[in-house]
């Protein structure tokens, strides 16, 4: 079956710099798009940032230009570089893919478990 894992989260002081990663790794045959998502307590989960498998890219309102997303294909791995980040940032941040599983024979939605991000002084 397919897992996807995301490592970099982590405390960092505002205006600082993290990046996340994700990896897929599996029953994989193909990776559509790619994405970021993010929950604070006390709010919904929040679209931060997804990529097409040909490099498009979508931005929430509140990182753009702070914000980016990308991805290796070969390495089925998306990040997420976070910069000027603000302590409204702090969140649990999850990927998530939409991937052709060869062991359901089916596409399928698959999210990772999730890493906190902090941003506090």
């Amino acid at each position: 079956q397919v897992q996807l894992v995301e490592s970099g989260g982590g405390l960092v002081q505002p205006g600082g710099s993290l990046r996340l990663s994700c990896a897929a790794s599996g029953s994989i045959f193909s990776i559509y798009d790619m994405g970021w998502y993010r929950l604070a307590p006390g709010t919904l989960r929040e679209l931060v940032a997804t990529i097409t498998t040909g490099g498009s890219t979508n931005y929430a309102d509140s990182v753009k230009g702070r914000f980016t997303i990308s991805r290796d294909n070969a390495k089925n791995t998306v990040y997420l570089q976070m910069n000027s980040l603000k302590p409204e940032d702090t969140a649990v941040y999850a990927c998530n893919a939409d991937i052709w599983d060869t062991h359901y024979y089916t596409r399928r939605e698959y999210w990772g478990q999730g890493t906190q991000v902090t941003v506090s002084s």
